[in-house]
């Protein structure tokens, strides 16, 4: 079990936390993001006001174009800045090439990534400043609260009164001057709360900023859409070639293999035969030859089980049952399937649980699991749960990232939550389309 941090350890993360390096990190992008987008967006203001205007001459098109164009670049170094500084990933967004110089200022005015750069320029300088002012108040005006006591020297304000005296106010709020210890404190203790808050500070008022940096400068939902799906079709047709090959191994190496081991021992048989050999050679070459096609037919049974269970003919139900009596430690098994699926469907669920199962006898040393499989006509979804030791994490080498990418050929999703120590439960939620002669499954 992982070891709770100590009180010390909190006391001393809380200290430092303003000073981390994420903290600094997000304290130099409030700084840069403004220096950025202010000179940008007058840029792209000023090219499109100029191009808008000569916009009946060649001139204003290819001004427009390339304000279009430097929008693009300006959306670049944003998302560059946000991935080193913020750790936010932002994908480039689709864009329209053509041929040619004029095709290329026709490609960037009807752009639609282009607009959207455009518009993330004109944008960025209204939502680059709130973290700019909070970087501000809790990194400066916090330090300088924090050590008012050392720096009243310097840090006062001088004030003339009517009879012509001078004095030094320190801070004032309201017309009550802290000028003392006992008021001292107040401003220190404002000062520590304002510094150990700031990284909290700049995170929360430069949400809006990463928003809109993903929401204009990232993929729209059509590119997003359209890259899973081309994803999708790329992995459908890799999973396909994939297990052809498998099918052609499998035939080569085994079933194949034994069939000419089998031909052979009946051409041997036919020779023993014309030359009247022993009755004891023949009964032995006639047993190995018996061998290899109960051998063969074996092979084939297990290679026609791998590409379509003939459990799965009884439904999803009986299939997951003769799963779960197979598996090499004790599963327990609940479905509700108000509707048939089709039988696309089946066999897709069926080899999510045959791998997750698979996945927690090999990696989880779990000694009990469970499926439950649930559909309503509209979502199927499927769940295995085990009491192993956990730590899954898709694409770290559990076998979920191929999972994940089978079941998104469907638009399925996976889910997983496995904490240090267990238990591991994995959800997939499938798409629920029912059969024809859909009929009720439950068990």
């Amino acid at each position: 079990m992982p070891r709770r941090p100590r009180p010390a350890g909190r006391l001393r993360a809380a200290l430092t936390a303003p000073f981390t390096p994420r903290a600094l990190a997000a304290l130099l992008h409030a700084l840069a993001a403004p220096a950025l987008a202010l000179p940008g967006a007058v840029l792209v203001l000023m090219g499109l006001a100029v191009g808008a205007a000569l916009s009946w001459t060649t001139f204003g098109l290819w001004l427009l174009a390339l304000t279009v164009r430097g929008a693009l670049a300006l959306g670049g170094l944003q998302r560059a800045m946000a991935r080193v500084l913020l750790g936010e990933s932002i994908e480039p967004a689709g864009r329209r090439t053509a041929p040619g110089l004029f095709g290329w200022r026709r490609a960037l005015l009807g752009d639609r990534a282009g607009r959207r750069a455009v518009a993330a320029a004109l944008l960025a300088p209204l939502t680059a400043l709130p973290p700019l002012l909070a970087a501000v108040l809790g990194y400066v005006y916090g330090p300088l609260a924090l050590t008012q006591p050392v720096l009243r020297r310097w840090n006062h304000l001088t004030v003339r009164d009517p009879d012509g005296s001078v004095h030094h106010v320190g801070v004032l709020i309201h017309g009550v001057e802290f000028d003392s210890w006992p008021r001292w404190t107040v401003v220190v203790a404002a000062g520590a709360l304002l510094l150990l808050l700031a990284p909290h500070l700049v995170r929360r008022a430069g949400a809006p900023h990463r928003l809109l940096l993903r929401a204009l400068l990232g993929p729209s939902a059509a590119d997003a859409r359209i890259r899973a799906l081309e994803e999708t079709r790329a992995h459908a047709v890799e999973d396909a070639a994939a297990t052809l090959r498998r099918i052609e191994r499998d035939l080569h190496d085994g079933t194949q293999a034994r069939l000419v081991g089998l031909g052979m021992q009946l051409t041997l048989i036919r020779e023993l035969l014309t030359r009247d050999a022993g009755r004891d050679r023949l009964l032995a070459t006639v047993a190995r030859a018996q061998d290899n096609a109960t051998r063969a037919v074996s092979d084939l049974r297990h290679l026609v089980r791998g590409i379509h269970p003939p459990a799965l003919d009884e439904g999803l139900a009986t299939a997951l049952a003769t799963l779960a009596a197979d598996a090499p430690l004790p599963v327990a098994l609940h479905t509700a399937i108000a509707h048939r699926p089709t039988p696309a469907l089946e066999s897709l669920a069926y080899f999510c649980a045959a791998e997750l199962l698979a996945n927690t006898v090999k990696h989880s040393a779990a000694t009990t699991a469970a499926v439950e499989v649930h559909g309503d006509g509209r979502v199927l979804l499927l769940s295995v749960r085990d009491d192993g030791r956990g730590g899954a994490v898709p694409g770290a080498g559990s076998g979920l990232t191929g999972l994940l990418g089978r079941i998104r050929t469907v638009d399925g999703t996976l889910t997983c939550d496995s904490p240090p120590g267990g238990p591991t439960v994995v959800t997939i939620r499938l798409p629920y389309p029912a059969a024809p002669d859909g009929t009720a499954r439950a068990r």
